[in-house]
């Protein structure tokens, strides 16, 4: 997946986002070895020193780990990686709910319509 960086938020917190949900969504693993630095902002298309700068924020959340000599791994620590994973649900259902809201729909309306849509593809009928 390309990376799509916009310039009207910091690069290095789009780096991070990025790798957390990469990390989340299970492209890495727990336990995994990350790409380098200079393979991972190659990747991105930034410098060296903003990758570091996002990698290293993601070590300080506890998502990532070094190891002197060979290099960063994700966390083995399921519930922390659980509860990114129900965090970052949680924000884009608060979001989509928002979006819903702009557009008039009252919350029971919302769910009505997520019910719906759900039956239809249960019954494997889009339409």
């Amino acid at each position: 997946m390309p990376w799509e960086l916009d310039n009207d938020r910091p690069i290095y917190l789009q780096l991070m986002e990025r790798i957390r949900h990469d990390i989340i969504s299970g492209v890495y693993r727990p336990g995994d070895k990350i790409p380098s630095v200079r393979d991972l902002a190659l990747d991105a298309a930034v410098n060296p020193n903003t990758m570091q700068k996002a990698l290293a924020e993601l070590e300080r959340s506890g998502l990532l780990y070094s190891q002197r000599t060979s290099g960063r791994y994700i966390t083995d620590d399921e519930k922390l990686l659980r509860k990114m994973k129900m965090d970052l649900a949680s924000e884009h259902i608060h979001q989509f709910f928002e979006q819903m809201h702009h557009l008039g729909f009252s919350d029971e309306e919302t769910l009505e319509m997520i019910h719906e849509t759900l039956r239809r593809e249960q019954n494997g009928n889009d339409s």
